[in-house]
């Protein structure tokens, strides 16, 4: 028998001592022959205000800033083609109102401070206002939320936003890591993410493949899909934001974290909406190297060393 497996692995025929391992192997084959065989989507074309996003990150680094905020935050994701509400950071009740009456019924009003992260915490967020009334109502009440949530809190003021309308919500975020570089994250949005957890990761940059893969993989997919008679939701609109957030990390390597929560994705065709945002910046990260392009031998040097 001995003489026989080595004929074999001498003429590279696989041999196994079980038959469970040879079917492992067959199982390995398989998956890598559909991996190979896939259909490639054809690309996302974007048009990214690359100058606009950096300008306003450099400017944050420049002030010593490493928070961004919804308001300056809403901007950046802008410039990578998001869709964003209409957004005013207020700091009296008749602004507010006035603001409101500008863009029209309803809208939604959340605390500015850097001490309150979450704005949900605390009652930070009065949602479906449609009257002036409401609106100074609602702002004098955050106010004083806020002031009872944290007595030494540091109010910017309040911001008023439109209020998007209905969708499923969903999350999208980045994390950058020292050596993998940008890793993103899509899942299950809005107050759910860290009671489920129902997220999938990518490292970037991300291919339209590989956001349909991330959508695909998350157990929220059959709620998106249309689960039991519901709307499907836009699909292709989250597959194309994953992608446009992939190329904001890789462009502009200071952002070392961001979250997008919620997401509001709207009926197949209507796209998708940023409801809120948040950006944690590093300026020492500046001369981090662009992990689409190959590192040159010299910069591997350096990374041993």
């Amino acid at each position: 028998v001995s003489k026989a497996v080595k004929y074999l692995q001498e003429n590279h025929i696989p041999v196994y001592r079980f038959p469970e391992s040879a079917a492992k192997a067959f199982g390995a084959l398989y998956r890598y022959s559909h991996f190979v065989n896939r259909p490639h989507l054809a690309q996302f074309t974007f048009k990214h205000d690359r100058a606009g996003a950096r300008e306003i990150v450099q400017e944050a680094i420049e002030n010593g800033e490493t928070y961004i905020g919804e308001i300056r935050g809403t901007k950046i994701l802008s410039c990578y083609g998001f869709s964003v509400n209409p957004t005013k950071l207020t700091t009296t009740a008749e602004e507010a109102a006035d603001f409101a009456e500008h863009i029209d019924y309803p809208v939604v009003m959340k605390i500015v401070s850097p001490q309150i992260i979450h704005k949900s915490d605390g009652g930070g967020v009065i949602v479906g206002l449609v009257s002036r009334d409401q609106v100074i109502e609602a702002y004098d009440k955050i106010i004083k939320n806020a002031q009872a949530f944290k007595p030494d809190v540091d109010i910017k003021g309040v911001l008023v936003q439109k209020l998007a309308p209905k969708g499923n919500e969903v999350i999208l975020g980045m994390t950058r890591y020292p050596i993998f570089g940008p890793l993103l994250m899509f899942g299950t949005g809005g107050v759910f993410v860290e009671v489920f957890k129902d997220v999938s990761f990518r490292l970037a940059p991300v291919t339209r493949n590989g956001a349909h893969k991330m959508v695909n993989s998350v157990k929220g997919y059959r709620l998106l899909n249309g689960y039991r008679g519901s709307s499907k939701a836009d699909l292709l609109a989250i597959e194309r934001m994953l992608v446009a957030l992939s190329d904001l990390a890789m462009d502009i390597p200071e952002i070392k974290e961001l979250d997008i929560n919620p997401l509001f994705v709207h009926p197949k065709g209507k796209g998708a909406t940023v409801a809120d945002c948040r950006f944690i910046l590093d300026g020492h990260t500046a001369g981090s190297v662009d992990m689409r392009k190959a590192p040159s031998q010299s910069s591997l040097n350096s990374w041993c060393l």
